[in-house]
């Protein structure tokens, strides 16, 4: 029995049809998926969680992905399905809490100088704090970058579209251009090795292999530390950027062009949420006003 075969009798037209896509996307990247177990799966799906911000969709991937090892056990070729455990958590859409973001003087702590555990990653952490602190990237949007987005003589980088995101080009700062020029012409170099030289991504691992969402993910918590009981993730770091940038006086459309939003009310959601939380404020401090 074939893979189509095996979906056609258990799934309506349309499923199959957005099973069959999620599951040969899945391996024409990873054409040893057939031999994963359930770590290598579960790295799989946190990629999906950095590339789509819609949990739906990543849900409707791992059905696919389950899908696909069921029939291998099935058909024989595997003994287990190593995504039959995977569960997601629910991740609807929370109001925004300003109150839990950081003020532009905060996020400056984010830049300083600090010693790495391994020396030769300097400059490549700085680069990825430096995006995040400066441009308000996002995960997915950092994984993207190759190193012909970046125009050292322009000041400038192209920022790649996702499915939630605009495409969009931005000015870097002077600083920047100089820890761009250094990383890019200097330490990058000194992370490629015979293996991964083909590698066209800005963002590299000590291995030479394009850095990970669960890499990123942990170069954001080492500087934890730095804010004591507060959470720092990349995704609190742009939204402290946006917020700055309004509560600064910048126009909601400069804004929007800037995060990348597609829709206006993405952006003015920060405005509406700073004025809940003066009320707040208001009402704690002055209950009869």
């Amino acid at each position: 029995m074939t893979l189509q075969g095996y979906l056609q009798e258990r799934h309506p037209p349309s499923t199959v049809k957005n099973y069959t896509r999620d599951i040969n996307i899945y391996l024409q990247s990873h054409p040893k998926a057939s031999g994963y177990g359930y770590q290598e799966v579960t790295g799989y799906i946190g990629e999906l969680r950095g590339r789509y911000s819609n949990a739906r969709t990543v849900t409707r991937i791992l059905q696919a992905l389950k899908k696909y090892y069921h029939y291998l056990y099935y058909t024989g070729q595997r003994k287990d399905n190593p995504a039959k455990a995977i569960r997601l958590r629910d991740n609807k859409t929370k109001p925004l809490q300003l109150q839990d973001l950081f003020t532009t003087e905060d996020l400056q702590k984010l830049l300083l100088p600090r010693k790495e555990r391994y020396p030769f990653l300097a400059d490549r952490n700085k680069t990825v704090m430096s995006l995040f602190v400066n441009q308000g990237l996002k995960i997915g949007e950092m994984m993207q970058l190759d190193i012909q987005h970046i125009n050292l003589s322009a000041a400038s980088i192209f920022v790649p579209g996702t499915d939630k995101t605009n495409k969009r080009t931005l000015a870097l700062k002077a600083e920047q251009v100089m820890l761009l020029h250094g990383y890019i012409s200097e330490a990058r170099p000194k992370l490629i090795t015979e293996r991964t030289g083909g590698s066209t991504k800005l963002l590299l691992s000590k291995l030479g292999r394009p850095l990970s969402i669960p890499e990123i993910q942990y170069l954001v918590e080492t500087y934890g530390h730095l804010y004591p009981g507060r959470h720092l993730t990349a995704q609190v770091i742009r939204q402290s950027v946006i917020m700055n940038l309004l509560n600064a006086g910048n126009d909601v459309r400069v804004v929007q062009v800037f995060a990348g939003h597609k829709r206006p009310d993405a952006t003015e959601k920060y405005k509406q949420s700073h004025i809940e939380t003066l009320k707040t404020e208001i009402q704690k401090h002055h209950p009869l006003a």
